[in-house]
């Protein structure tokens, strides 16, 4: 039962894929993607045009749910769109792009189109290119031209799960041109791409590393001398500011200290003035017991 549920499923996404890019034409789709949430199911649209998606005022989303409840019986179903922002990488965008140039200028000059949606690829970084363009082209007699560039992988895991393949068709007076892209992208680790280093490029690792470490032992000392440096500046900062905290306090002392000095001047004038009066009374009684005796006589 669960097998059965699964490929159910899988089956209706498929359908749910082909009726969505049925629907949209000449929008550079690249995917849709279906996600099962609480609220319903979630309808991602990666296209180069959102605005077309969109249309005006959103009539194409809202025909476009509508139509996806009615033929699929969705309860909520909720559309996002995403800009694609590499479009010479995608293989869907460049399958369209090829069919609708065939469609538009026929098959007179299908190895221009080819070449150049070739020359595109490789121009975005990607590793190899391949397109197939199958079909009455140019004559009456049905061929295959293929267009090359790059490395491409055609068999293993990689050649299934990382290289980008899309198909198209393009409706000619001639009848239908069938159209495949394969584009293996710049990002793929490949499993053979193996280098061998000598013990020369090993020494001049090594030395690097070596050279790399010092450089930041260095910087580390660097930092910590900067460190102390800026706290003995601190300290000797808060040393000024208690000095001239105190500051105040020492001409208040010394204020004091003046005055003091200037009573104990003060006190040995008095002083001496008392002495000199003193000296003087003296002197005046000395002359009086002196003048005495002559009187006398």
């Amino acid at each position: 039962m669960i097998e059965r549920k699964i490929i159910a499923d899988k089956v209706k996404e498929f359908q749910i894929k082909e009726f969505v890019a049925n629907q949209l034409g000449k929008v550079g789709l690249s995917d849709v993607k279906l996600q099962k949430t609480p609220l319903g199911e979630k309808i991602i649209i990666a296209a180069s045009r959102p605005g077309l998606v969109v249309g005006r005022a959103g009539a194409n989303i809202t025909k476009l749910t509508k139509e996806l409840k009615k033929n699929f019986s969705l309860e909520n179903p909720q559309i996002e769109i995403e800009e694609v922002q590499q479009t010479d990488i995608d293989s869907n965008i460049i399958a369209e792009m090829i069919a609708g140039s065939l469609e538009r200028f026929g098959s007179a000059r299908f190895k221009g189109i080819g070449h150049k949606a070739m020359s595109n690829v490789m121009n975005a970084k990607a590793l190899g290119v391949e397109i197939l363009i199958s079909g009455k082209i140019p004559s009456s007699r049905a061929k295959t031209w293929r267009f090359y560039q790059g490395y491409l992988k055609k068999c293993g895991d990689i050649s299934i799960s990382g290289v980008d393949k899309a198909y198209a068709s393009a409706k000619l007076k001639t009848g239908i041109v069938g159209i495949k892209v394969s584009i293996m992208p710049s990002h793929i680790k490949l499993p053979d791409n193996i280098q061998l280093r000598s013990k020369i490029q090993e020494v001049i690792e090594e030395v690097k590393d070596t050279e790399a470490k010092e450089i930041k032992e260095e910087i580390k000392t660097e930092v910590k001398s900067e460190s102390t440096s800026k706290k003995e500046v601190k300290v000797e900062e808060t040393k000024v500011e208690e000095t001239e905290v105190k500051t105040p306090e020492l001409s208040e002392t010394k204020s004091s200290d003046h005055d003091q000095k200037s009573k104990i001047s003060d006190t040995q004038v008095k002083s001496e003035e008392s002495e000199t009066k003193v000296e003087v009374k003296k002197e005046n009684v000395k002359a009086e017991a002196t003048n005495a005796p002559a009187k006398k006589k």
